[in-house]
């Protein structure tokens, strides 16, 4: 039997991975070479937990919030459908949606970009509030986007991120979508036990269902 493919829908992480404008960059320097007395190469690392592919926390929006390391895991695996949105910015609205909403599973990762950028992008795809509602009501509990955020880059009060807070819905940003087709597939993107953390990396693929 075939294996099943899998599509890598992680940015790499290096020191020029966009982030966030005030965000701190990836930055590796290292503590130790492999050298006479040393039998290793060791690397610290720091970075904000938003750097690439990440899961945000509720705590990253909301004062009382669950941190990272202490969310069910349920929500980053399973059935999914990637849903093309492409030009949608500023906003993913529900007419973007409509399409593709038959059967729908519940995870949902939405492609804005016909291509990723490998830059900082002020003019990001967020997504439209009501239309998180809406994808609250028919039963989604994880969105994921290819953009920066969930919110248009500029936003002072976040209104998707408090519909996320206030729907108990779990959020994937920085997504690459650009190889993979409209569909269902299976989503594995296991955020990190950092049990104090707003959000951590994952490394998010899909794998073609049976």
């Amino acid at each position: 039997m075939a294996e099943a493919r899998i599509w890598d829908i992680s940015p790499p992480v290096h020191a020029g991975s966009p982030v966030f404008p005030g965000d701190a960059p990836y930055q590796a320097q290292w503590a130790a070479r492999i050298a006479p007395g040393c039998p290793v190469n060791l690397q610290t690392v720091t970075l904000s937990p938003h750097v690439g592919a990440h899961a945000d926390a509720p705590l990253h929006y909301d004062e009382a919030g669950t941190p990272v390391g202490l969310l069910d895991l349920a929500p980053y695996l399973g059935r999914c459908r990637v849903i093309h949105a492409i030009g949608a910015a500023p906003l993913v609205r529900w007419e973007h949606l409509t399409h593709a909403l038959d059967g729908l599973p519940p995870r949902v990762l939405l492609r804005t970009y016909a291509r990723a950028p490998e830059a900082w992008d002020p003019a990001l795809a967020g997504i439209e509030p009501q239309a998180l509602e809406r994808l609250a009501e028919l039963g989604v509990r994880l969105v994921g986007i290819d953009s920066a955020s969930v919110d248009p880059a500029d936003s002072k009060t976040l209104d998707a991120h408090q519909v996320l807070r206030r729907r108990g819905l779990r959020v994937l940003e920085n997504l690459v979508l650009d190889a993979v087709p409209e569909g269902d597939y299976e989503l594995i993107a296991l955020p990190l036990k950092w049990v104090a953390a707003d959000a951590s990396p994952v490394r998010a693929i899909l794998r073609e269902l049976p």
